[in-house]
């Protein structure tokens, strides 16, 4: 389930990205408010995915509300989803197999 968070969760973050620099940019920088929908609608399917795979990986991993509170503001932030990724690479590395 952590590849499945993880695949999801880059999806979702390159979504907000493109929605936040490249869509919006050009909705108000140069009037053309193409991108919006089909950019918007994406990242919302992918965000929605992301917390579903968040609560599905966080409660078959047993993680502490804590760590589930951090990816669900991380969904909310911009780069946040790489930054949550890498601090659950590295505590999955931490923990003995």
């Amino acid at each position: 389930m952590l590849n499945i968070l993880r695949v999801v969760g880059y999806l979702e973050g390159i979504s907000f990205l493109v929605l936040l620099f490249v869509a919006m940019p050009m909705k108000y920088v140069l009037n053309d408010a193409s991108l919006i929908p089909m950019s918007g609608m994406a990242h919302g399917v992918l965000f929605m995915l992301y917390l579903v795979v968040l609560f599905v990986a966080s409660h078959q991993q047993k993680w502490p509300v804590s760590t589930f509170l951090m990816g669900l503001v991380a969904s909310i932030l911009p780069f946040g989803p790489f930054v949550f990724d890498a601090k659950v690479i590295k505590q999955s590395q931490a923990q003995p197999t």
